[in-house]
């Protein structure tokens, strides 16, 4: 199954992932069909077992839904049974999703995930590392999990068997720096016995969608209470604060301030608990609101 029109992102191009730039091992160069992931929305990665259960089917599909609705990006890779369901997930929610492939972007593998691969094309995009045209052989899958977490703010492995290639998801995303989510699942399940080792060696429980919303600062359906003991300069300076990361230089060209007053701003609001640095030079909203 194969498709024409990509483009080619190369890392000098300010399209280039700024999350990709930060991780080791980045990619030169992205091909692309449909968009890359924003830089200014948060994102999450949902990895898990191709041979899974409907409960994980129905997990996958579920977070990913409710996470897409509050205004994440949902990124996986298009495999058979927890991929596929997270991105259907966040397309039933009119969200973004997007697959890193181990194939060339012209080429949808798994052939069934063609209906998937068509929509996601519409509402989000398929990017790769390998040229069009390139098969999807067994080792490019391992090393593409480095996008996949790279792409994302926080990571949930949603099953896993013991020695589940989601696993290496799960590692790259350490190395990164992000956080880690897992379902907790039955101890005797062999599906469950991936996610229940990344438990115990630390990894976050993802016992519903609100855990990974709150890792990223959104409180879906709540009001900051804490706006009316701001000053003026650290009210404005809020006010241009979202709940996805704007850079230093944005927020500078929308107060007005210059970049020290802006930073000791910033900083105040972070001790106050209504502001976070999500990455370098990059900043949103934390708390309730």
């Amino acid at each position: 199954m194969t498709a024409k029109h990509y483009e080619y992102i190369k890392i000098e191009d300010p399209r280039y992932p700024m999350r990709l730039k930060m991780i080791p091992k980045r990619p030169g160069g992205l091909y692309v069909k449909g968009e890359l992931p924003g830089d200014d929305l948060p994102s999450v990665a949902i990895a898990g077992a191709r041979a899974c259960s409907s409960y994980g089917k129905q997990q996958a599909f579920e977070f990913a839904k409710v996470l897409a609705g509050q205004g994440v990006q949902i990124i996986s890779g298009l495999a058979y049974g927890i991929d596929a369901s997270a991105h259907e997930g966040a397309l039933a929610a009119g969200g973004k999703t997007f697959a890193v492939l181990g194939c060339g972007v012209d080429i949808c593998y798994p052939k069934e995930n063609y209906p998937v691969y068509r929509r996601m094309i519409e509402s989000g995009g398929v990017l790769s590392e390998f040229a069009p045209g390139s098969a999807p052989k067994p080792w490019h899958f391992p090393i593409r999990n480095r996008l996949i977490s790279g792409l994302a703010d926080a990571v949930l492995i949603a099953e896993a068997r013991e020695k589940s290639g989601s696993l290496i998801t799960a590692d790259y995303a350490l190395d990164q720096g992000k956080t880690v989510f897992a379902l907790p699942g039955r101890v005797s399940d062999a599906l469950s016995k991936g996610c229940n080792y990344l438990l115990y060696q630390g990894a976050q429980v993802a016992y519903e969608p609100g855990c990974i919303l709150e890792e990223l600062g959104i409180f879906a359906g709540k009001t900051d209470k804490k706006e009316k003991n701001f000053s003026k300069e650290e009210q404005e300076v809020y006010d241009h604060l979202e709940i996805w990361p704007k850079s230093l230089g944005k927020l500078v060209d929308e107060t007005g301030l210059k970049m020290p007053v802006l930073s000791g701003i910033l900083l105040s609001l972070q001790l106050q608990g209504t502001a976070v640095e999500s990455y370098r030079n990059y900043w949103r909203k934390y708390g309730e609101f």
